[in-house]
């Protein structure tokens, strides 16, 4: 059990406040903060800070003790690779717009461009890595996203309110076929689109988006979203792919899992984000970045309809967990009302990563007879504690961990990462 020194991802899509606050050092920052890394991608390992004063990267150690950190089960399934990565994800302004493979496209896709001998570094490189990459973001503060397909009839009626001259077209496609199928030849239509169209067409688009939010339409705050996104990303075609999108407000502790093929993009907020392991991103829009059309229909998922928000499973009075699907991941929020003292066991067959996000926390090893640790310090002696923005790296191998806060008259939170599957 040992303290993690983490990365900062600078994104210029990042808040200067968020991350800077949660870590008590001066707000604002110098420059924008979007994300911060809690594992072990091999980019930007954490670090674990050893008794001695000294420092070895999480990703080195794993290398080096595989069984020890990570457990059979976690080998055998993933060899010596963390198959999560943990993050503050903080932004102030949107992400892409994009959606992740599915693991066999992602084997078959990096198998490819390996032949193809695409550098895994390459500005076009789709698959830099043979893994999926699902994810789950669980708000902590007011969270906006575009998440899955909206139902083809609600877009529909959407496109019919807005009557833009330029979409009647479209809208009739879409009319005569409210399905998936629908939505594939529509949204390859609009992603397709040559820039000419889309100059000639987005100015419409945001007119008549203006004057249904000053209506005070149904569909106002889509609107404003494609109003936000026109005038940061001006004749993308991902404006008008957020048209299909449902639009996600999350309040803290709701939680929204991302499968592969899932289109979405992050649009403002703070939350912990858990995903797999792994760097592969097809993008759809609102960036500069590469955007590969006909790699992107491979792996998009054109089901409809309203997206799950998650408030998580309580197994106590004080746990919850965000079960998905995902074998790589499972997060957990351990709340800790004020006047509340109870000691929450957090055991597991895999390692975990905790983070403090509110008040503070005293971890304490049981001695479950498994005698001195791997550096030689008895478990039932070793105790840490954690401020807000402090985490820890469990290893497989450690004893069971039991939590409690460190002052009652302050709410409590902890979040835990773990494998889902060992």
């Amino acid at each position: 059990m040992e303290l993690l020194r983490n990365a900062v991802r600078p994104y210029a899509w990042g808040s200067r406040t968020a991350i800077a606050e949660l870590l008590g050092r001066p707000v604002p920052a110098p420059h924008p903060e979007a994300e911060l890394w809690m594992g072990a991608h091999p980019g930007d390992s954490s670090r674990l800070l050893r008794h001695d004063g000294s420092e070895v990267p999480l990703v080195r150690l794993l290398d080096s003790e595989p069984t020890y950190q990570l457990g059979r089960g976690c080998t055998g399934r993933w060899g010596n690779r963390l198959p999560f990565l943990m993050k503050v994800l903080a932004a102030d302004e949107p992400l892409s717009l994009q959606a992740h493979p599915s693991s066999e496209q992602a084997a078959e896709g990096f198998a490819r461009e390996e032949e193809a001998g695409i550098p895994r570094n390459a500005p076009d490189r789709n698959y830099p890595d043979p893994t999926a990459k699902p994810e789950l973001i669980c708000a902590l503060t007011e969270f906006h996203a575009l998440a899955g397909f909206r139902d083809a009839h609600r877009t529909v009626r959407l496109l019919n309110q807005l009557d833009v001259p330029g979409l009647r077209a479209h809208t009739g496609l879409l009319e005569a076929q409210p399905d998936r199928d629908g939505l594939r030849a529509l949204f390859t239509t609009w992603i397709t689109l040559p820039e000419d169209n889309l100059r000639a067409l987005m100015p419409e688009l945001l007119r008549a988006c203006s004057e249904h939010v000053r209506a005070e339409g149904e569909f106002r705050l889509e609107c404003a979203t494609v109003l936000e996104l026109g005038e940061s990303y001006p004749n993308d075609a991902g404006v008008l792919a957020s048209l299909l999108l449902n639009r996600l407000v999350l309040q803290p502790g709701e939680a929204i899992y991302l499968p592969p093929g899932n289109l979405h993009a992050y649009l403002r907020g703070t939350g912990i984000e858990i995903l797999a392991n792994s760097d592969n991103i097809l993008r759809c829009g609102l960036t500069p970045k590469h955007v590969d059309v006909a790699e992107l229909l491979r792996v998009l998922d054109f089901d409809n309809g309203r997206m799950r928000v998650s408030t998580g499973t309580r197994r106590d009075a004080n746990l919850t967990v965000y079960q998905t699907e995902a074998d790589e991941f499972e997060l957990s929020r351990v709340d800790w009302p004020c006047g509340d003292n109870s000691e929450v066991a957090l055991d597991s067959a895999g390692p975990q990563i905790l983070l403090c996000t509110g008040g503070g926390v005293r971890l304490s090893p049981l001695n479950t007879g498994h005698g001195v640790n791997g550096h030689g310090v008895p478990s039932s002696l070793r105790e840490l504690e954690l401020e807000r923005g402090d985490s820890v790296w469990l290893a497989a191998s450690d004893p069971c961990v039991v939590a409690r806060p460190l002052d009652t008259a302050a709410e409590t939170q902890l979040f835990r990462a773990a494998p889902g599957l060992v």
